[in-house]
């Protein structure tokens, strides 16, 4: 087996990890552009780990390998629940990884080595940064993670060079191995871009997409031009969201040239703030689970169901794998989904899909009221949490009805509170102070004076009732059985009466 491909997939790294925790039961979770290789690689460590146990003189344990693929969710996620499934003791991950935590076991990361021209590379962040001020802040896939070291020494010594100014700062990467957290609020705890989460310290530490970094004192990321390496992928439009306040560049090390126009990802801002709109209206919504392994996403679901239960709306929980437009299809009565996954799975969005799909950051300005969005995106579930927790405690008091972009009018949600006050159930009515869309057809009482109620389904049951048909129509009154009937015989080429 050529060297080129043991170091792709790190086959001796992985096997010294696997002999060194006395591991006996592998999972090795590929990707499907990866799962030609599985083979090869199975073969590889069962070759090493069983060279090693000799070396040792340790005991000739076998050890046993698990190929998994075709995962329930997110590829990216270590899928725990399948590695239980064969009794696993630890799960090898191969391919883009998002790093989540895990909540019951150890997790191995192989990111892979893709190919770079690394002098290309420096060269046209060398050209770059000559026409800008600012620190240059290097953040890349974890595919090229190999490759870094080669880069930082090429860009010191280039600059050695020069009279360059241009001052640098590269990313590191968090870690290869995942401990598994037995408490999921202590996994979540994940500083944020702003610092929300944390100490006074974690307010200059970043981390994103398996990255992590420290900025000086005093300096914000906002002054930083951040320079990708990497492909236009899931992690770097996670980039895009995150620190859409920042100057960003990405140099394509597949293609070897830059990408200094990020008009179609900006879009993407515009489109999420039109769907947190468009669920401000919405009465009941699917909580969608999309994920099973990442440590947390139970006091996630739990945080949502809270959240919409405060508002006066009615949840349901969907568990389906991967979402797709057949799939939510199916559930017509939900006027939102919510998307509970990893970080760079979280959007998604087509035009497909009859309703939109939010992710919980998202719900949390959707649902809790009087709140606004700053321009901060928040991705990890604590940093969600933490900025719902302080959203309540600042817009405790009641609210003023709300502009409805949609309805085109003033509207007034009911929330918890509100039913409690009224002691009784809410009946899932909106009241519309002002309708200037278009003139509707408006019920009114015995007082003519009364504001007017838009009527609209707040539970599966009362959606269902509303339906033109709901199935075959069954006779009640009619109890007796059916005569007994004699059918056909024969075959059906040719049946014995005919």
């Amino acid at each position: 087996m050529d060297m080129e491909f043991q170091s792709r997939y790190e086959i001796n790294r992985t096997a010294e990890f696997i002999i060194s925790k006395s591991f006996t039961r592998i999972a090795l979770q590929f990707p499907d552009e990866l799962l030609k290789d599985s083979t090869k690689v199975v073969s590889a460590l069962k070759s090493k780990t069983r060279l090693l146990n000799t070396e040792r003189s340790e005991d000739d344990r076998e050890v046993r390998f698990f190929v998994m693929a075709d995962t329930t969710y997110g590829s990216c996620c270590v899928d725990e629940v399948g590695a239980l499934h064969i009794d696993s003791e630890c799960v090898v991950h191969y391919g883009q990884t998002c790093l989540s935590p895990t909540s019951v076991l150890p997790a191995f990361l192989v990111f892979g080595k893709a190919s770079i021209k690394v002098s290309s590379c420096v060269k046209h962040l060398l050209d770059y940064a000559s026409n800008s001020d600012k620190p240059i802040m290097i953040l890349y896939g974890l595919e090229y993670a190999h490759v870094i070291p080669r880069i930082r020494e090429e860009l010191m010594d280039a600059l050695s060079k020069t009279e360059s100014q241009a001052k640098f700062s590269v990313a590191n990467v968090i870690c290869s191995f995942i401990s598994p957290s037995k408490d999921p609020r202590e996994s979540m705890e994940h500083p944020g871009p702003s610092g929300e989460s944390g100490s006074k310290a974690s307010s200059r530490s970043y981390r994103l997409g398996g990255l992590t970094w420290d900025l000086a004192e005093g300096n914000k990321i906002e002054d930083y031009l951040l320079f990708w390496i990497g492909s236009d992928n899931s992690a770097f439009a996670n980039v895009v969201l995150t620190f859409n306040g920042c100057d960003l560049v990405r140099y394509d090390a597949e293609e070897d040239y830059l990408v200094t126009e990020f008009a179609q990802q900006r879009r993407i801002l515009k489109r999420r703030y039109y769907l947190v709109e468009k669920a401000k209206d919405a009465n009941i919504i699917g909580i969608l689970v999309g994920t099973l392994a990442v440590a947390g996403y139970l006091h996630m679901i739990h945080h949502m169901q809270a959240l919409i239960s405060a508002a006066g709306k009615k949840s349901y929980i969907l568990a389906m794998g991967r979402p797709n437009p057949a799939k939510l299809a199916n559930f017509p009565e939900c006027d939102v989904f919510i998307y509970i996954s990893c970080a760079q799975t979280a959007l998604l969005d087509s035009k497909e899909f009859m309703a939109p799909v939010i992710t919980p950051f998202e719900a949390n300005l959707a649902f809790s009221r009087g709140s606004e969005w700053t321009g901060a995106y928040l991705m990890h579930f604590q940093d969600v949490i933490n900025s719902s927790k302080l959203e309540s405690e600042a817009h405790s008091e009641p609210e003023e009805p709300r502009f409805s972009f949609f309805q085109g009018g003033y509207v007034e949600d009911h929330n918890a509170n509100d039913q409690a006050e009224n002691g009784k159930e809410d009946t899932g009515e909106t009241m519309a102070l002002v309708q200037a869309a278009e003139k509707a057809l408006q019920l009114r009482g015995e007082d003519q004076n009364r504001l007017t109620k838009q009527t609209a389904a707040k539970s599966g049951p009362e959606y269902f009732l509303n339906r033109a048909y709901r199935g075959l129509e069954i006779n009640s009154d009619n109890t007796s059985p059916k005569p007994f009937i004699v059918g056909r015989s024969g075959k059906a080429s040719g049946y014995k009466h005919e």
